[in-house]
């Protein structure tokens, strides 16, 4: 199979896009079209700050790789979440992460979870969950606080995450079969920033991981292979493994899934229920992050819980 571009011999073959690219081309295509979703859902400025979530896995390391290609000002923040599962799963990922940035000269800032708070996060699931469900939940509040936290007190504009097509369409699917209103609400490229908290954008949210591991293996950007350990016989994996099925016999159709799904927000399939579903935003009198609850937020009410 040849190269649309420029008839050498390609190395990747998009069915869903009915484009097949050479190495070079292809390394120039995901950069493009990642600038053109940024400007298409007004993600963010050339001026603005940018702090990229990355946790060593292939989509946030090529997200970063891809916003200084394009030459925004992007920094990194690493939260060292204190997982091991006998692979010693946050050690490596951390090393990745540290490697990637020191290579390129890249500014990371570094968070150590048992270090600001007393507790890794399977012990802080140990201690909140009592062996009743997964540490994930726990895992979630943490990460969203202090990605929050972060680039709220170091004044980043926006914070941008590696999630790919195949993440949001697992979440979007999931939402679905359940009818989550309130989340299929919020589920968006972006969303706005709120009292002082910086914006919150996926860049990669159209592509899929395939595209984004050629992506990462092209550019010889070295990331962690493993999944979490804790992810093993997750919701989101099976929503994913079904939504495979779908786009094996019909290619496209986890894109045309998603894309459907946010032209009918966009055309305002929901807009009837925006304040009926969406409760309002309180925030918390501890750390002054959002939250759905008056009082203190889910972060603080389980850190307050482990306090000796």
């Amino acid at each position: 199979m040849k190269c649309k571009t420029c008839g050498e011999k390609a190395v990747v073959n998009m069915t869903q896009h009915k484009l097949a690219l050479c190495k070079e081309h292809y390394l120039e295509w995901i950069p493009q079209q990642t600038a053109r979703f940024i400007k298409k859902y007004w993600m963010f400025g050339p001026d603005e700050k940018i702090l990229v979530a990355v946790s060593g896995g292939k989509d946030s390391l090529s997200l970063w790789d891809i916003l200084q290609r394009l030459g925004y000002n992007a920094d990194g923040m690493y939260i060292g979440l204190g997982i091991d599962g006998g692979i010693g799963y946050s050690d490596e990922s951390h090393r990745l992460t540290e490697k990637f940035a020191s290579e390129r000269g890249l500014k990371l800032h570094v968070v150590d979870i048992q270090k600001e708070y007393g507790q890794s996060i399977p012990e802080l699931a140990a201690l909140t969950l009592r062996g009743q469900g997964r540490p994930c939940s726990v895992c979630g509040v943490t990460k969203r606080h202090e990605m929050n936290r972060i680039a709220h007190d170091l004044g980043y504009d926006v914070l941008a995450t590696g999630h790919n097509l195949d993440d949001e369409a697992a979440v979007l699917f999931g939402n679905t079969l359940n009818w989550s209103r309130e989340y299929l609400l919020r589920q968006k490229p972006v969303l706005p920033e709120h009292d002082g908290l910086a914006r919150k954008v996926k860049p990669l949210c159209r592509f899929y991981e395939k595209e984004m591991t050629a992506y990462a293996m092209l550019r010889g950007i070295e990331y962690i292979y493993d999944e979490c350990p804790f992810s093993v016989g997750s919701t989101s994996i099976y929503y994913k493994e079904l939504l495979n099925q779908l786009e094996n016999e019909r290619p496209g159709a986890k894109l045309t899934f998603y894309l459907n799904f946010l032209d009918a927000r966009e055309k305002g399939f929901f807009a009837d229920d925006v304040v009926k579903v969406i409760p309002p935003l309180f925030n918390c009198p501890t750390c002054g992050q959002p939250t759905m609850y008056e009082g203190k937020c889910s972060f603080c009410r389980m850190v307050e819980k482990v306090k000796p």
